[in-house]
This record gives structure tokens, C-alpha cells and sequence, in this order.
């Protein structure tokens, strides 16, 4: 005899057995007629109550109906009612209240994490602002810019434009020599 592997839905592990045991059973006809008739009578019995208990469910369905609508309870109150319930009992779960204490946590530290970063930023563009190189190229900018003015003052065009001006100064970036804080300047410009 050989036992094969037992699935989801088997109570027993299935065996295989002899086929000359199951040609001795006769499947077909294992009740006496007694047997068949007290079950038949049951199941008629059973169909009946069953009947019966659909036809009272049915009724009180009906009466439930009639006070809610008498009481003015709508479907949809009904509905508002049953989610603000579950929004209730989702905010005092254990689950919610620790997801958002995290989240506060989190957004605690991620607010303090922007603001030192802000803080950082700003010290650094002031330390930037504030440093010898950033002094002179705005020193250069501001020179070239009223030398732009100066020389189109007596041309019929207007100003120079933004990103002539940002040339200019680079060029005059460029000409610096390293003992020379003072940019030197080309035929058509003056010294500052």
C-alpha cells in the first residue's frame, strides 16, 4: 500500500488499496429503504424551516425598513454614520497611533534638517559675499557697468545689455594680474 501526498481539501491522507476490496463494496445502494425515506422526510422538514425562516427574515427586513425610514435615517446617513465609526476606531487602533507619532517624529526632524540646511546656506552666501574675490569681481561689475553708460551715453543706442556687461567684466577678470587688484582697462574703458 502506497501513500500519496494529502491536498488542501482532504481530511485524511488517501491511501490506495486493493481493487479487489473496493469491488467488494457496493456504492450504489448503501441505505435500506427505511434509511431513505427517514432522510427524505428530514430533508423535506429542513426545506420547509428553511422557507419559513426566509419568510420571517423577510418580514422583519421589511419592519427594520419601515422604523428607519419613520425615524428618518436615510441610506446615506446610514453610510456617514458607519464611516465616521470606522474613522473613530482606526484613530484610537494601537497601529494608527503609533503611525503617526513616527510621522510627526519624521516631519520634526525634517523640518529641523531644512531649517539647519537654510541656516548653512545662508552663512555660506554670506561668507561668500563677504570674501575678497566676491568683492573685487563686484567691483569690476559696478566699474564696467558705469563705464557701459558712460560710453553710451553719447551713442543713439541705449544701455548695454545684461549679458554685456557680465562679458566686460569677465574680460576685465581675466586682465587682472595677480599684484594688481585693480583691473586694467582696455582703450574704450576707465580705470575705476
Amino acid at each position: 500500500m502506497e501513500t500519496r501526498q494529502q491536498g488542501l481539501l482532504d481530511p485524511e491522507p488517501v491511501t490506495e488499496v486493493d481493487e479487489e476490496m473496493v469491488s467488494d463494496v457496493d456504492l450504489n445502494n448503501t441505505l435500506t429503504d427505511e434509511e431513505r425515506e427517514e432522510i427524505l422526510s428530514e430533508l423535506t422538514k429542513l426545506e420547509e424551516d428553511i422557507s419559513t425562516l426566509r419568510q420571517v427574515l423577510a418580514s422583519k427586513e421589511k419592519h427594520h425598513s419601515e422604523l428607519k425610514a419613520k425615524l428618518g435615517i436615510t441610506p446615506l446617513i446610514e453610510l456617514k454614520q458607519n464611516f465616521n465609526r470606522s474613522w473613530y476606531d482606526m484613530q484610537t487602533s494601537t497601529a494608527y497611533k503609533k503611525t503617526s507619532e513616527t510621522l510627526s517624529t519624521a516631519g520634526q526632524k525634517t523640518s529641523a534638517a531644512f531649517t539647519t540646511l537654510g541656516t548653512a546656506i545662508s552663512r555660506k552666501f554670506g561668507d561668500m559675499r563677504n570674501s575678497p574675490s566676491f568683492k573685487s569681481f563686484e567691483e569690476k561689475v559696478e566699474c564696467t557697468v558705469s563705464n557701459k553708460k558712460q560710453t553710451k551715453v553719447g551713442s543713439q543706442g541705449g544701455g548695454g545689455s545684461f549679458e554685456e556687461v557680465l562679458s566686460s567684466a569677465a574680460h576685465a577678470s581675466a586682465q587682472e594680474t595677480p599684484s594688481n587688484n585693480m583691473s586694467e582697462s582696455s582703450d574704450h574703458e576707465r580705470t575705476c
